[in-house]
């Protein structure tokens, strides 16, 4: 959530930043509710204080037998109006509140200017030895793969559930679990998280303070009979963790890691590739998360991107590293890259992670804050990446991985999670 008072202080600055991002401008309409509000408290404070001066005379005036009737009258007055200008001070925070929720956090400098993802810029590629984007034999794509090994049934998860939810079988199933298991190790004994196990159902406060509500509340499955919504990200419960807390700067940068089913209605993808992996409703993915100061927390996001990079570099895919640009940033984040991997059968890159700082967006939201050690209270900037999400990884890891006669070979640092090395 963006602060009021750096708008108030940075009008310009904030219209051209949610300019970038292809968002509303708001800032007119905040600062007259932000003046108004302000308003309401100085008189408020104004009529409080006149009815504690009034209220102090009253025992003397009763010791000199004086009249308190016309007293007692002033300060229902003075109590009516405080009573009035209080309901409408509510009022005014409410819609304050309402716009700001639905205003996106602003890009950092460092981020290209873009209206679509188009303007994305590739920041490097990583190959394994030997790779080449052309095959000399016909290339299987994962559905395929899927259904030649029985590793995968679309069709089966389909009946059970609706499209999007995939149904791993045998040896299918074995890797995918394999391939989460490794990713936790290594974040956990390469690279110093710890690991959490988190809720999968979630409250509306939880989703409000990572910005997931109210922003893209139509994309979250939701159950109504008891208020709660199945996470779309590890990210949503991990964060809130700390949620009205205040840590303390020593612990800092704080590293979680943690896998979760993730579930997402996607409302707004209609058109988009959709078969197999591509766009699914229920995904494994482990997740980044990280609490950080403000002056170093950009150097935490590239440690978090090369965490990520040294996952697919130990599977041996081909990558690719985008930086975002502005128009192309999610609701809450400052600045993301994407990490892509290479797909033969489609012959093209798909995006199996977002590394994101939020700067204090989320902090805001959820009220996370730090006690600097001068005493003041600072927030916490936040930071999530995928580590990865497995639905497009797996897509990647079964077509560069299937040879000439459409076996699969099991990555070597997973096989002793697998038990087996080739599939087929």
């Amino acid at each position: 959530m963006l602060d009021v008072k750096f708008i108030r202080e940075n009008p310009e600055l904030v219209k051209q930043g949610l300019l970038n991002k292809n968002a509303k401008d708001i800032v007119d309409e905040v600062l007259e509710l932000d003046e108004q509000r302000r308003s309401f408290i100085a008189k408020t404070e104004d009529l409080k204080a006149k009815k504690n001066q009034v209220s102090s005379q009253i025992p003397q005036m009763k010791k000199a037998g004086q009249d308190t009737t016309g007293v007692f009258a002033e300060m229902k007055r003075v109590g009516d109006e405080i009573a009035l200008l209080d309901g409408q001070l509510r009022d005014v925070e409410d819609k304050l509140d309402n716009i700001l929720r639905s205003t996106p956090n602003l890009a950092h400098s460092s981020v290209p200017v873009g209206a679509t993802a188009e303007q994305n810029v590739e920041v490097r590629q990583w190959l394994p030895e030997g790779f080449s984007f052309t095959n000399d034999f016909k290339v299987l794509d994962h559905i395929e793969l899927g259904k030649k090994h029985s590793i995968l049934d679309f069709e089966r998860g389909t009946k059970i559930s609706g499209s999007g939810f995939p149904l791993y079988m045998g040896k299918g199933a074995t890797l995918e679990r394999s391939l989460i298991n490794f990713m936790l190790d290594s974040h956990l004994n390469d690279h110093g998280y710890s690991e959490i196990f988190p809720p999968v159902l979630v409250n509306r406060e939880s989703m409000k303070g990572t910005g997931q509500i109210p922003k893209m509340e139509e994309d979250m499955y939701f159950i109504e009979k008891d208020g709660l919504y199945p996470v779309p990200t590890a990210e949503v419960p991990i964060t809130n963790i700390h949620r009205d807390e205040i840590l303390a700067e020593k612990d800092l940068p704080i590293k979680y890691v943690g896998y979760s089913p993730c579930f997402r209605r996607e409302a707004g993808s209609y058109g988009k590739d959709s078969k197999g992996f591509l766009r699914v409703h229920q995904f494994n993915k482990v997740e980044m998360v990280k609490f950080a100061k403000p002056d170093n927390s950009y150097d935490e996001l590239e440690a978090m991107v090369k965490d990520a990079e040294d996952i697919l570099k130990a599977l041996k895919i081909p990558y690719r590293i985008l930086l975002l640009c502005t128009g192309d940033l999610s609701f809450s984040a400052a600045k993301c890259y994407d990490i892509e991997t290479w797909s033969p059968a489609e012959n093209k890159w798909l995006e199996a992670s977002s590394c994101s700082n939020f700067e204090n967006f989320q902090a805001r939201r959820a009220n996370i804050r730090y006690r600097k050690e001068d005493k003041k209270l600072e927030f916490v900037h936040t930071l999530n990446g995928s580590g990865l999400a497995t639905s497009r990884l797996m897509v990647s890891l079964l077509e560069n991985y299937q040879t000439p006669e459409g076996k699969i070979i099991v990555p070597k640092v997973l096989q002793k999670y697998t038990g087996f090395d080739v599939i087929g």
